[in-house]
């Protein structure tokens, strides 16, 4: 195939969550207000950690950078879906396509390696307490931070160009709501084999990978919680690291789920469900999580909450 087939499509038909036409106002009304919600309850969080200078510690440091990661990866589908439920023919331009995968999955790619760092945040601060200030100095998480974003951008770059090297000659209609590397494999009118080889080593590292480091992590944490004497120690202890390891297992099972599965279970029903649970859901789910768990969270609530009532 020739290269100038790589061009053939100028744009690519996305055939939305449901064709039936009496469901797009409410779909629309629904993922609005889930939107709306997603960045509300995230922006909240970097408020209340930014405002609050007793939240300036590496764990709310890292859950900024997640909350801002969780706006910018939403981001990147909801306003173009939002805008396609009131479209008969929901297009978007190749260029779009290529940015939207890209921007996707640096986002994404990016949330698993803060995920964890956050892992690794709570070992040391389980570990070692005395210690926890100096071992995860400022320096230490701005490199960590630094080196997570680095990482979700470039090995991102690598997937997307295998992707948008195959031709895209015969077909291009989507049976998604985005543009998703799956999804696109099987439109293609060339061999995949090699984007999809090239998809699976970096599902290994930036999912896999991530998975073993966060589970070991958490056995040394177990084993070390379940040393300490007292019950009020080993609630205290669990209790900073449950609302970490409830959101690790919510994003990573349906990641997993949709691009480390085998071919034969591909279902583009399902294929939809499992995204819209770890693209509009689980962030949603997010600040809930961290704020209903976590007593120093609800502590910067009540203060902002106050000074509002006040002013």
């Amino acid at each position: 195939m020739e290269s100038s087939n790589l061009t053939a499509v100028t744009e690519f038909i996305l055939l939305g969550l449901s064709t039936r036409p009496e469901l797009q106002v409410p779909l629309f009304l629904l993922f609005l207000m889930v939107y709306l919600m997603i960045l509300l309850g995230n922006l909240l969080i970097v408020l209340l950690i930014i405002v609050n200078t007793f939240l300036h510690t590496p764990m709310y440091f890292f859950l900024t950078n997640l909350s801002i990661i969780e706006v910018c990866y939403t981001t990147c589908v909801f306003p173009q879906m939002l805008g396609h439920f009131f479209r008969e023919r929901k297009s978007i331009s190749y260029s779009c396509c290529v940015t939207q995968v890209y921007s996707f999955l640096s986002f994404g790619i990016t949330e698993c390696c803060i995920l964890s760092v956050m892992a690794y945040d709570r070992y040391i601060a389980i570990r070692d307490p005395l210690r926890y200030s100096v071992t995860m100095n400022r320096n230490v998480c701005v490199r960590l931070v630094t080196g997570s974003w680095m990482g979700g951008f470039v090995s991102s770059m690598v997937a997307t160009v295998a992707t948008f090297k195959l031709s895209f000659c015969r077909d291009n209609v989507i049976n998604h709501f985005l543009c998703e590397m799956p999804a696109l494999f099987r439109i293609s009118c060339t061999d995949t084999s090699q984007a999809e080889i090239i998809t699976q080593i970096l599902c290994v590292l930036t999912l896999l990978c991530p998975v073993i480091f966060i589970t070991f992590s958490y056995i040394h944490i177990i084993n070390i919680v379940l040393q300490i004497r007292s019950a009020q120690g080993r609630r205290k202890a669990f209790s900073t690291c449950s609302s970490h390891l409830l959101v690790v297992i919510l994003f990573f099972v349906t990641v997993m789920s949709l691009y480390m599965r085998p071919k034969f279970l591909y279902s583009p029903e399902k294929d939809k469900i499992i995204t819209v649970f770890y693209v509009a859901f689980t962030p949603t789910l997010n600040p809930l999580i961290y704020s209903l768990r976590n007593k120093e969270v609800k502590i910067a609530l009540r203060r902002l909450l106050g000074k509002t009532r006040d002013a």
